[in-house]
């Protein structure tokens, strides 16, 4: 039997009932649902050249959103496009698309972990940090080459590398190069407490010197065991007046840190930081100590050793001796022990 008009009226009325029900389901689910089929929490890092369709296809990449259809919605409404700030920017699996427009809007980012490596040179420090930050590695070894920059902080481009003490701090992930100075700055002030400048007092050396020293210490040996009586010897030769001789400085004055095996020809480089012809302490570090290394050479042991030389074994100690003879027996057990395995 054919509808009447009042069916038809009605049957139309609940279609567009049912649609508009749909629709606003719809609509609800994309700003307010759980828009992003992820498991644990993903970043999007938005830099200076973004637009809001690079951002758009960040958060498609990161988050893997059933649809952006809330998100660019709200975006709309609240002018994010005008208003886009960089930065890392997290987004949680419980995550809806208001809670993304907020965190934008708002520049409420997620801090970095920024790790203070190990390294030999500044050069490998902006290498290392520029992974972690928007900062390119160029930007950071221009600025940590640079006199001025340097002497704001109280350093010389030789020993710049002081203020780093190796650890992890919170950072933003675009931040500054001025404020990451001023951070380390601050970093480094809270290490250096007044315990450790008391002991860097009787140490009768800076607290540029004692990090000087812990990075040949540390360059030394990998064995924490050992770092204090190496600091000791050291500090031994410095009160001395002999030169500290030491194999890894002539590496660093080298340049080349694959060399396995120091030589007489070696010993002659014309460097300040070659401890062979130099006496005292080299003009910085030769790369950033541990913490380990430099609470070392704070609490040095107190010996009467002059010498040292890496064991016959290869077990990365050392043999310690008071008086040269005893040292060129030593050397001649780990040379003949170099010779038998054919290093050169």
């Amino acid at each position: 039997m054919a509808m009447t008009k009042k069916q038809k009226n009605i049957t139309a009325i609940c279609a567009i009932a049912v649609v508009a029900v749909i629709a606003a389901l719809f609509m609800y689910n994309s700003l307010f649902g759980h828009q992003f089929d992820i498991k644990e929490k993903a970043y999007i890092y938005i830099d200076d050249d973004d637009n809001i369709d690079s951002l758009n296809a960040k958060i498609e990449e990161a988050g893997k959103p059933s649809n952006l259809v809330g998100f660019k919605l709200m975006a709309s409404i609240y002018n994010i496009d005008k208003k886009i700030k960089p930065g890392r920017y997290s987004i949680e699996p419980g995550n809806n698309a208001v809670d993304m427009v907020r965190k934008i809007r708002n520049h409420s980012q997620d801090p970095v972990n920024l790790v203070i490596p190990s390294v030999r040179t500044v050069d490998d420090l902006a290498g290392r940090l520029s992974r972690y930050l928007l900062l390119d590695s160029a930007t950071i070894s221009k600025a940590l080459h640079d006199e001025e920059v340097c002497e704001k902080y109280g350093y010389k481009t030789q020993n710049i590398s002081c203020m780093f003490i190796p650890n992890t701090y919170q950072v933003y992930w675009n931040i500054s190069m001025d404020n990451l100075l001023d951070r380390m700055k601050k970093e480094s002030e809270s290490f250096w407490n007044e315990e450790r400048r008391e002991k860097a007092k009787n140490t009768g050396l800076s607290q540029n010197e004692v990090i000087t020293l812990a990075s040949i210490v540390d360059e030394e040996t990998a064995n924490n065991g050992e770092k204090s009586r190496i600091a000791g010897l050291y500090m031994n030769r410095l009160k001395a007046g002999m030169p500290l001789q030491s194999d890894p400085t002539v590496k660093f004055a080298l340049g080349d840190f694959s060399l396995r095996r120091i030589m007489h020809g070696h010993l002659n480089t014309d460097s300040p930081y070659n401890t062979y012809k130099n006496a005292g302490l080299p003009p910085g570090p030769i790369r950033i100590p541990s913490i380990a290394g430099i609470d070392a050479v704070l609490n040095y042991e107190h010996h009467n050793f002059m010498y040292m030389c890496a064991k016959e074994d290869f077990s990365g100690t050392h043999n310690f001796a008071v008086t040269y003879d005893q040292h060129l027996s030593f050397a001649k057990k780990y040379t003949d022990a170099l010779n038998a395995r054919g290093i050169k």
